[in-house]
């Protein structure tokens, strides 16, 4: 099996902050090999310059990063909206995997998520915090992975 993971990053840490913990992204990279067959995992991130090491760092754990330029907001926030990149990602590749892992709770994927399923090519929506994520998203179920219980797995802890 060929199978590809297509990861909204922004989506994947908040999520995870939101429960008071840091994901691993070198552990979950393994996480996915060895759990789902994942042979390519795409990550959507906004670019902001000052970030290089990380973005490094990920390439090396084993990860594809799209890039999406950022907006700073008038707030100070940094805005960077992946959800047409991964959409698109994921058909630019759909011949060269037998199933995708999408990992997010953002409902703007529904359509994408719905149209894997009918096509037998979803493996796993990973959503990671049954707390807040899409009401869109709820009538998938069956193929939802909550990662609130994988905290004991993938949980960063600093050296």
């Amino acid at each position: 099996m060929k199978n590809y993971a297509f990861i909204d990053s922004q989506n994947l840490n908040l999520g995870i902050k939101e429960q008071g913990w840091k994901l691993d992204f070198k552990r979950f990279r393994t996480y996915l090999w060895d759990k789902y067959d994942v042979r390519k995992a795409f990550l959507f991130i906004g670019y902001v310059p000052q970030y290089q090491s990380l973005y490094t760092a990920l390439q090396k754990d084993g990860y594809i990063l799209i890039f999406k330029p950022t907006l700073t907001l008038k707030s100070g926030r940094v805005k960077g909206n992946v959800d047409a990149e991964l959409v698109l990602h994921a058909m630019i590749e759909y011949k060269k995997y037998d199933q995708a892992v999408i990992v997010t709770g953002d409902g703007d994927f529904a359509c994408l998520i719905k149209y894997l399923m009918n096509k037998d090519k979803l493996l796993r929506l990973m959503v990671p915090n049954s707390e807040g994520y899409s009401v869109l998203l709820a009538k998938l179920k069956p193929q939802i992975v909550f990662m609130n219980n994988l905290k004991g797995k993938l949980e960063y802890k600093s050296k």
